[in-house]
């Protein structure tokens, strides 16, 4: 009977110490926001913010200069039978505030070719203060005959920008690169005319 008492009084103290430790693991969580909070180191709310889309009441920008509006203009030079024009001819944003622009491409040839671009900026000093975050250019992409694709631009603009700037022009050159695909199609044979034999002079 007294080791069954000790058996019963054992068991009773296993069950209190798992309820305890259910317990703890579901406070956890309230306890870890509290902590959080107390310290100013709120590692959920910033989870929150890094997923695109999400909702959350993460304050705005700061970095975006809204008292200035500069206008970026896009310019494409083709050298080449083919289609390529962004969306948009030109767009109104301000200073620190991440714009994306799209690009139309289309290969209207009857063969494959290989291709890419190089940008350019007008006025000269603004260069070092277009940021890209995503851009095609200095990328080789080969593009089937009549293969049409579309390429994002995504930039900023540094608020640290002269003030005197308030045009900037982006300009792509989109050329074909050599050697990378056969200059005509595949498809197209010549045909090779055999030697025209000569007769000597005086011979019958």
């Amino acid at each position: 009977m007294a080791l069954r008492s000790e058996n019963f009084k054992m068991v009773g103290k296993l069950g209190v110490i798992t309820l305890g430790m259910f317990a703890f693991g579901y406070a956890l969580v309230p306890i870890y926001n509290a902590i959080c909070e107390a310290t100013g180191i709120n590692i959920l709310s910033l989870s929150d913010r890094q997923i695109p889309g999400a909702t959350s009441k993460a304050a705005a920008n700061t970095q975006v200069d809204t008292t200035r509006t500069i206008t970026v203009e896009f310019d494409v030079n083709s050298r080449g039978p083919w289609h390529f024009k962004p969306a948009v001819r030109s767009l109104q944003v301000h200073p620190g505030e991440l714009t994306t622009v799209m690009y139309e491409f289309q290969n209207i040839q009857n063969r494959t070719m290989a291709a890419q671009a190089i940008p350019s900026y007008a006025p000269k000093q603004a260069m070092a203060h277009f940021n890209k975050l995503e851009c095609f250019c200095f990328t080789q992409y080969t593009l089937q005959a009549g293969e049409k694709k579309e390429w994002p631009v995504a930039f900023v603009i540094d608020p640290r920008l002269p003030k005197d700037v308030t045009t900037i022009t982006l300009s792509y050159t989109f050329f074909e690169v050599g050697g990378k695909v056969p200059a005509a199609p595949a498809d197209v044979a010549y045909q090779i005319q055999p030697p025209v034999a000569v007769k000597p002079v005086g011979a019958v």
